[in-house]
C-alpha cells in the first residue's frame, strides 16, 4: 500500500471529521457512499473533509486535460470512481499529479480517500467541484467488474473551461467521444466540372470561389498546440497533401474539423472542397517524399480549411464514382525489400512491407527537458523473403491508436514514408533502421482492404511469397514485450559525444538521482556516468524481484574493468565495449526505488594509489581472460523455444579487492535494483496475444478498455532463460548499485 499525502494544510485550519463510508447514518439516508461523501463535504463549514476509517473505491477512469492559465503544472487529472452502487468524477490536487504520472493512480485500481474539499464554480451558481487532497492507492481488483454497470466519463472536464479530454500518456492521438469514427462517403455526387478549379490555378488566383476536386496523397499525425493561456476549444492540426491534374498542394485540417473529419479523411480518398480559403504556405515543417516524381509541388500557398469563416463543406467521393477524365493521379509508394535497405543512404525515405516477429513493449519519451508533453513509441521487427535479417522498426504513435495498439507478431505491416537511420554512418557493424515520420501511416492485418498500395507489385509479391510460407514455422519463432536497447553506443566514447563535449553529457551522481527522481512512467532517457565497476553479479532470470535487492557479489566472475565502456540500461542490455572508463545509464522507466545509505568517512575513490588502481586491473583482466576460456570450453545445448545459455553464466559473479576494501565506508549507497516484468520478452502465445498485448501496452486511461483481469507476465513463457547483471559502480564517494537486465549473448 502505498501512503501519498498532498501538502500538508496549514496547523489548526478547520476541517470536519466523519466517519466510515457505510456508518449507520450513511446507511439511513439511501445514498451510496460517494453521493454521501459529496453531500457532506459541501456541509463542512470550512469546505474540507477528513475520513476517519474510510473504504476504498474503484478508479473507473483516469482523464487528463490542459490546465488553467497561472498554475505549476502544463496539465490537469481528474478520476472517476465508482463504489459499487453510483459514479462520480472528481478532480485530482495538482500536488497529487505525480501518481498519474509513475502510474499509480491508475484505472482499475483500489484508492480509499483520506481527504477531499469542494470548490464552488465561479461562473455557475451552486456548482461546484470535489477535489481530492489525500488518498491511498491499495493496489488492483482481482477481477473486473461488470463494466456496463458502471458510469460513463465526464464529458467535460472540471477545470479551466476545457472542451475536452487529452489521451493520458500523448497528445497525438484521438481520444473521447469529441472525435468521430469514420463517415461512409455519400452516394453518387452530381459534379459541375465548370466550377471547379485546378490547383495550379488556385496557386495563381487565391480569391476564386471554385470548387476544388482533388485526391489525398499523404497524410500526417495530428499536432496538438495548446498552450494554458491559449483561447482555441479545439487545439489541433492536420496536414494533407492532395492533388489533381496540375500538381499537389498542401491542406490544412484546423482545430474543429480534426475531431470530425480527421479520422474519416485517408490516403487515396477522392474528396470535394467548398468554401476554403487560401494563405501563404507554412514553410517550417516536414513534408512527405513523393512517390511519383511526375506529380508537381506547388509549394508557395496552401489550402485552410476552418469550422468558421468560412465554414469549409467536405465531401467524399466512392471511388467507383470517380471518374477517370478527371485525372486524378493515383497515390504510389516506394517500398523497398530488407535486402535493399542495407544500401539506402541516411535519410532516405521509403515505404516496407513485411511480417511481424517482434513487437516490443511501448516506451515514452520526453520531446522537450522539464515539460510533460511525451511521445509514444515501440520497436518492430518484420521479415520479408529478400533475406533472413528482419526489418528493425522505431514505431512512434501516428494518431491511429487503434492500429498501434494492437500490433502483434504474426500481422502484415505495412509502414508508409518511412526514413532510414544510420545512427553512426562510419561505422559498418550497425545494422540500419527505420523510423517513423510525421508523414508515416501504418497499417495491420484487417486494415488493408481498400488501401492503395495493395496494387503495388513488391506488395503483391510478398503476399504470394507469404501464400507459400509454413506461418507454423514463423509462430514458434515469435516474441512480444521487453526492453529493446537500440540503437546501441557506438565502439568508443569520443564518438558518442561526438556532437557535444564530454562536460555536457556526463552527470554527476548527485545530477543522476535527480534525473531517476523525475521520470515518468515507462519514460526512456539516456545519459551518460564515470565510475568504476567493482562487483558483478548474474542473476538469474527465475529470481523474485525481492531475492534480487539482497547485497550480492560474491561468488566468482568477470568483466572488463577500467579500461572498458559500458552501456547500462535499468531494464535493457549490457554491452561491454573496449574504451575507457565510461559507463553509460539508460533508464526507460520511472518506477525506480531510492533508498539512502549509511553515512561514513572513506578514502576517495578518485585517489586511489596508481599500484592499487593497476592491481584492480590486472585482476580484472586476468578473470575476463578466465571466462572466455570457459565459454569456448563448455557451450550449452538449447531446448526447443528456450534459450539455455544462461546456464553458463550462473556460477559468474565477483568483485573486486577494492570493493572489499570500502564497501563497509560509504557516504551514500544507492539502489535502483527492481527489474520490472515488462522488460522481459515473452514467446507470444497466438491464443492468448490480447492479454500480451495488453500487458506491453501503456496502461489504458479507462477500465472499460482492460479486457482481461490484470496477469502476471511470469505466467507466460519467456522468450528465453536469460537473467541480467548486478553492477556495483564506485564514483568519488558514491556507491551506485544498477541491476540491468540483459541478454547474456551481448555481453
Amino acid at each position: 500500500m502505498h501512503a501519498l499525502l498532498s501538502a500538508e494544510f496549514d496547523e489548526g485550519s478547520p476541517v470536519q471529521n466523519r466517519t466510515g463510508p457505510w456508518s449507520a447514518n450513511n446507511r439511513d439516508t439511501g445514498l451510496s457512499w460517494i453521493q454521501q461523501t459529496r453531500q457532506q463535504v459541501q456541509d463542512c463549514p470550512s469546505l474540507t473533509l477528513v475520513l476517519q476509517d474510510p473504504e476504498p473505491v474503484l478508479v473507473q477512469a483516469v482523464l487528463r486535460y490542459l490546465g488553467p492559465p497561472g498554475t505549476r503544472h502544463t496539465f490537469c487529472y481528474d478520476v472517476c470512481l465508482w463504489d459499487g452502487a453510483h459514479g462520480d468524477v472528481w478532480h485530482l490536487h495538482s500536488d497529487l499529479n505525480y501518481l498519474v504520472q509513475r502510474n499509480i493512480l491508475r484505472s482499475g485500481a483500489r484508492v480509499t480517500i483520506m481527504r477531499c474539499s469542494y470548490t464552488y464554480s465561479e461562473k455557475s451558481l451552486g456548482r461546484g467541484l470535489v477535489c481530492l487532497d489525500e488518498v491511498e492507492v491499495n493496489g488492483e481488483l482481482s477481477a473486473l467488474p461488470n463494466t456496463q454497470h458502471l458510469p460513463a466519463a465526464g464529458q467535460l472536464p472540471l477545470l479551466g473551461g476545457r472542451k475536452h479530454y487529452l489521451p493520458l500518456w500523448n497528445n497525438d492521438d484521438p481520444y473521447g467521444d469529441t472525435w468521430n469514427g469514420p463517415k461512409l462517403a455519400g452516394d453518387q455526387v452530381s459534379i459541375d466540372v465548370s466550377k471547379v478549379t485546378s490547383l495550379q490555378r488556385l496557386e495563381l488566383q487565391w480569391r476564386t470561389r471554385k470548387s476544388l476536386l482533388v485526391r489525398i496523397m499523404y497524410k500526417s499525425r495530428l499536432r496538438y498546440f495548446g498552450k494554458p493561456e491559449g483561447k482555441i476549444n479545439i487545439p489541433y492540426q492536420a496536414y494533407f497533401e492532395v492533388a489533381d491534374y496540375s500538381g499537389m498542394m498542401t491542406m490544412v485540417l484546423w482545430n474543429e474539423l480534426c475531431p470530425e473529419w480527421y479520422n474519416t479523411l485517408q490516403v487515396g480518398n477522392v474528396i470535394l472542397l467548398q468554401q476554403y480559403s487560401v494563405k501563404p504556405s507554412y514553410q517550417n515543417r516536414t513534408f512527405p517524399t513523393p512517390g511519383d516524381s511526375q506529380v508537381k509541388r506547388l509549394p508557395s500557398v496552401e489550402i485552410s480549411l476552418n469550422a468558421r469563416d468560412p465554414p469549409s463543406t467536405i465531401t467524399v467521393i466512392k471511388e467507383k464514382f470517380v471518374k477517370p477524365e478527371w485525372g486524378l493521379p493515383d497515390v504510389k509508394y516506394r517500398f523497398v525489400t530488407r535486402l535493399e535497405l542495407n544500401d539506402l543512404p541516411h535519410n532516405k525515405v521509403c515505404d516496407v512491407i513485411g511480417l511481424v516477429t517482434y513487437v516490443g513493449r511501448c516506451e515514452r519519451k520526453r520531446q522537450k527537458d522539464y515539460k510533460e508533453d511525451f511521445w509514444v513509441h515501440r520497436w518492430v521487427q518484420m521479415i520479408d523473403s529478400s533475406m533472413d535479417q528482419p526489418f528493425l522498426i522505431e514505431m512512434f504513435a501516428t494518431s491511429q491508436p487503434d492500429i498501434f495498439e494492437h500490433i502483434h507478431p504474426m500481422s502484415y505491416l505495412v509502414c508508409t514514408q518511412m526514413r532510414v537511420v544510420r545512427k553512426y554512418p562510419d561505422d559498418g557493424s550497425l545494422t540500419p533502421y527505420l523510423t517513423t515520420s510525421n508523414e508515416s501511416q501504418v497499417f495491420i492485418t484487417g486494415y488493408h482492404k481498400g488501401q492503395p498500395y495493395i496494387k503495388d507489385p513488391k506488395v503483391k509479391h510478398f503476399i504470394e511469397w507469404m501464400k507459400k510460407q509454413n506461418e507454423a514455422d514463423f509462430r514458434k519463432k515469435t516474441v512480444i514485450g521487453g526492453y529493446h536497447p537500440y540503437p546501441v553506443v557506438p565502439k568508443t566514447f569520443p564518438t558518442y559525444c561526438k556532437d557535444n563535449t564530454a562536460g555536457e553529457i556526463l552527470k554527476l551522481f548527485s545530477e543522476l538521482k535527480e534525473t531517476i527522481s523525475q521520470l515518468h512512467y515507462r519514460e526512456r532517457k539516456r545519459v551518460a556516468i564515470q565510475g568504476t565497476i567493482a562487483a558483478i553479479k548474474y542473476v538469474h532470470c527465475n529470481v523474485s524481484a525481492e531475492d534480487s535487492t539482497k547485497p550480492a557479489c560474491q561468488n566468482s566472475v568477470l568483466l572488463p574493468l577500467l579500461e572498458n565502456s559500458v552501456s547500462i540500461s535499468s531494464e535493457g542490455a549490457l554491452e561491454i565495449q573496449q574504451q575507457t572508463q565510461q559507463v553509460q545509464e539508460e533508464c526507460p522507466d520511472g518506477q525506480l526505488q531510492l533508498t539512502g545509505g549509511e553515512q561514513a568517512s572513506h578514502e576517495d575513490i578518485n585517489h586511489l594509489s596508481p599500484i592499487k588502481r593497476r592491481k584492480l586491473q590486472l585482476e580484472v583482466n586476468l578473470s575476463l581472460q578466465d571466462i572466455m576460456q570457459e565459454k569456448t570450453a563448455q557451450e550449452p545445448q538449447p531446448s526447443e523455444g528456450v534459450s539455455n545459455k544462461g546456464t553458463e553464466y550462473h556460477r559468474f559473479s565477483w568483485e573486486s579487492s577494492l570493493w572489499s576494501e570500502v564497501k563497509h565506508s560509504l557516504e551514500e549507497h544507492l539502489h535502483y535494483s527492481i527489474v520490472y516484468s515488462e522488460s522481459k520478452p515473452c514467446k507470444c502465445n497466438y491464443t492468448q496475444k490480447e492479454i500480451l498485448m495488453e500487458q506491453y501496452n501503456l496502461h489504458p486511461s479507462q477500465i472499460s478498455k482492460l479486457l482481461h483481469p490484470q496477469r502476471q507476465i511470469e505466467e507466460f513463457m519467456p522468450a528465453s532463460n536469460l537473467g541480467h547483471f548486478e553492477l556495483t559502480i564506485l564514483v568519488g564517494r558514491i556507491h551506485f548499485q544498477n541491476w540491468p537486465y540483459i541478454h547474456l549473448t551481448q555481453a
